[in-house]
């Protein structure tokens, strides 16, 4: 089985597909004639990736995997379809990368002495500026 690394991600080879097309805008001749526009597909399931990866890589990319479980990635930015190619494989390596960190646990603090003391002091604060804007008629009948 043979494998191709991205970033510093192994995958699978066979989980990769490739599509050329011609690219939009303009250009004239060149983007008229030549496939320049790169599609790069992932499919997710077929990636060897562990599951905690592919869940963070679902949450991150959402947007660009289909209802058939394909990561899409198109790249069209440059003139010739080597300098897409890269580009589209660098997309995917910052992708993969971003879904291999660990998400930081946080860790329960509770608030100090000071901070609760400062808290309350700023509510009866409030709470006499607000008493000082009554009026004092209570008997408005």
């Amino acid at each position: 089985m043979s494998s191709l690394i991205v970033g510093n991600t192994s995958l699978a080879a066979r989980s990769l597909s490739w599509k050329f097309h011609l690219s939009s805008g303009p250009g004239g001749t060149n983007a008229a004639k030549v496939s320049t526009a790169v599609e790069l597909r992932l499919k997710v399931n077929e990636a060897n990736l562990k599951p905690d990866v592919v869940s963070r890589l679902r949450e991150i990319a959402q947007s660009r995997i289909n209802v058939r479980d394909e990561l899409v990635i198109q790249a069209n930015k440059h003139r010739t379809q080597d300098r897409n190619r890269r580009d589209a494989l660098d997309r995917l390596a910052t992708l993969l990368d971003r879904a291999h960190e660990q998400p930081k646990t946080r860790v329960a603090t509770r608030p100090t002495r000071a901070s609760k003391r400062a808290r309350l002091n700023q509510k009866r604060r409030n709470s006499e500026k607000k008493q000082s804007r009554r009026s004092d008629n209570t008997d408005l009948e």
